[in-house]
């Protein structure tokens, strides 16, 4: 089943709008995008208050005063930006061991460099630009425009986050997330239980298939009704008619992304 158009550009695009992020131990435990900088923190924020603490926080556009007297009270250990207003540094200079950071946007491709033994390993980074309308339906349900633009967001953080990974997402918010995982189905569980009550009515994404269908019997237990996830396993027809029979919504995007 072909995707109805228009959707987005490349999957997961801001669109121009802002977006925030919040990055603890090398994964986003906070992402949101949002018309309304300020709103677009505050939304990151609450997708995990706890792990927020001490973390990096990092914007796409320069930050306004407004954002900066919106994050006071909460420890941060470092703050990046394209620029910031002056009154924004103000309230920034206040802090006492944060460490505010510009970092010019580019468009510039960059190399990821990992040591091996008796060398190093160089590679280009994972930054494939994919169009969510390409994605293919393989369920009896197709998704509505806002589950389409919520999928695009999180298989976009699911780029970002160590596998196995898993995102819960519901209106360009990151509900919850499950990194790191030697299996996917506890990665589901995980994400699942920091949605907590706001997985009701979230997309599921995940940065691989899923072999069996139990990450599927999870995510709907959790409150998920959309899955999006690259397709590919031996057990794909298992895990469609597992999605019909839960009654969600499921996309293949052909297309796996793994992070480590």
């Amino acid at each position: 089943m072909a995707l109805p158009l228009p959707l987005l550009g490349a999957a997961g695009e801001a669109g121009g709008k802002h977006c925030v992020s919040i990055v603890k131990h090398a994964n986003p435990c906070g992402l949101a995008i949002d018309t309304d900088q300020a709103e677009a923190y505050r939304k990151a924020y609450s997708g995990d208050t706890m792990s927020a603490f001490g973390g990096i926080v990092g914007f796409n556009n320069v930050v306004i005063a407004e954002t900066a007297t919106a994050m006071k009270g909460v420890l941060y250990d470092v703050i990046v930006a394209p620029g910031y207003e002056p009154e924004a540094l103000e309230i920034f200079k206040k802090r006492k061991r944060t460490r505010v950071l510009e970092a010019a946007l580019s468009n510039t491709p960059l190399l990821n460099v990992r040591n091996v033994t008796g060398g190093v390993l160089v590679q280009q980074p994972d930054n494939i630009q994919e169009v969510a309308a390409s994605w293919k339906v393989v369920t009896k349900k197709a998704p509505t425009d806002r589950q389409l633009a919520d999928m695009a967001f999180a298989w976009k953080a699911c780029q970002l986050i160590h596998s196995n990974a898993i995102v819960f997402a519901k209106d360009s918010v990151l509900k919850g997330m499950g990194a790191g995982q030697p299996n996917r189905a506890i990665s589901v569980y995980l994400a699942g239980r920091a949605a907590g009550e706001d997985a009701s009515d979230c997309v599921m994404a995940s940065d691989a298939f899923f072999p069996f269908p139990d990450g599927l019997e999870n995510a709907a237990r959790a409150g998920a009704v959309a899955v999006v996830q690259p397709g590919g396993s031996v057990k794909d027809q298992e895990v469609i008619e597992a999605a019909d029979r839960l009654g969600l919504v499921m996309l293949f995007t052909g297309t796996r992304h793994f992070y480590h």
